[in-house]
């Protein structure tokens, strides 16, 4: 959730975010981009990010033909990136162009993070810059991804992979989820949560969930699992099991686990985890200073377990992540 960027900006000036879009680019991703990186939030009180678009041409012709993209920077405003998001495209067995490789490689090798949506784990490979690294892909190109570049460690289920200084997303819609994890990597729980609700959009899903759930709909009767996580949601404190998600959801403790990874690709107890650990960062963010308060008050029990979540789940200590996020936190 708050790994240190490779490159951390200093003093107000906004993290700067480039998506460098190219011939036959997908709209939906930009769209994505401009969503999540791209807007004034004035409800925030301050600006998130500087936002811009760049292509090697004057004129981009989008996917298939749907509009022609014109008036943004050139491919030169990418060597200012502090966040590089490289072009997707569905023709991906087509090479990239040489300039917009020689982009990424020049911003990978000055320490800027470069973001792939779908398709774009291609031209981070073509780049050289995911080689003995993790990634993640669309599943329909999975096995064409894996003969073309066979030095990168493929995850092709989930939704999206975060290797530090660089993430990729799995898809269309997994490029929403990416781009709410870097919000929340860069500016804290509370925040990416403000953003997903302006974007009426899950607050959190883990990268790490499936690609696809095996019932997008549930059959009737209703088998959602809706009304028990909401209830659990609001007893984050109290002593809360899997057999007792299950007896509040009227079902065997299997047939919770089936429903689970079937609707949200996860287990109820990583589920319950996460949502517990979301609670612990937005109370630090709240101004909580006592960490046994917070990990009690969020479900985790002792501050040492707290720590123990916190360093494997954002990469940092509960102290760090309050210096970053707490009230007073540039």
């Amino acid at each position: 959730m708050a790994k240190e960027s490779s490159r951390e900006r200093q003093g107000a000036e906004p993290h700067r975010v480039v998506v460098v879009v190219d011939e036959h680019s997908n709209p939906f991703e930009l769209g994505c981009a401009t969503e999540v990186f791209g807007l004034r939030r004035p409800e925030l009180g301050r600006q998130l990010y500087d936002f811009r678009l760049c292509s090697p041409e004057p004129r981009t012709l989008m996917r298939d033909g749907f509009f022609t993209l014109t008036g943004v920077a050139g491919l030169e405003a990418a060597d200012a990136a502090d966040t590089l998001i490289v072009p997707n495209r569905p023709d991906t067995e087509v090479p990239r162009r040489p300039a917009v490789l020689d982009a990424v490689r020049r911003a990978h090798a000055r320490g800027a993070r470069l973001v792939g949506f779908c398709s774009g784990a291609f031209t981070l490979a073509e780049a050289g810059v995911l080689d003995g690294r993790r990634a993640t892909a669309h599943w329909q190109w999975a096995d064409d991804f894996r003969a073309r570049f066979p030095s990168v460690r493929l995850e092709p289920e989930v939704l999206f992979v975060d290797d530090g200084d660089i993430l990729t997303a799995a898809g269309s819609a997994a490029a929403l989820d990416l781009g709410l994890h870097l919000v929340r990597r860069d500016h804290g729980a509370e925040v990416a949560n403000a953003v997903s609700r302006r974007l009426v959009f899950a607050a959190h899903r883990e990268g790490g969930q499936r690609q696809f759930v095996e019932r997008p709909m549930p059959d009737l009767p209703d088998e959602s699992l809706a009304p028990v996580l909401a209830w659990a949601q609001e007893r984050l404190d109290a002593p809360l099991t899997v057999a007792g998600l299950a007896a509040r959801a009227a079902v065997s403790p299997a047939t919770l686990h089936r429903r689970f990874q079937a609707q949200l690709g996860t287990t109820p107890l990583t589920w319950l985890t996460r949502e517990r650990l979301a609670l612990a960062c937005r109370l630090i963010e709240r101004g909580e200073s006592r960490f046994e308060v917070v990990a009690r008050r969020s479900g985790i029990g002792t501050a040492a377990h707290l720590r123990t979540l916190m360093r494997r789940e954002t990469g940092i200590t509960p102290s760090a992540y309050r210096s970053r996020f707490g009230p007073g936190a540039a």
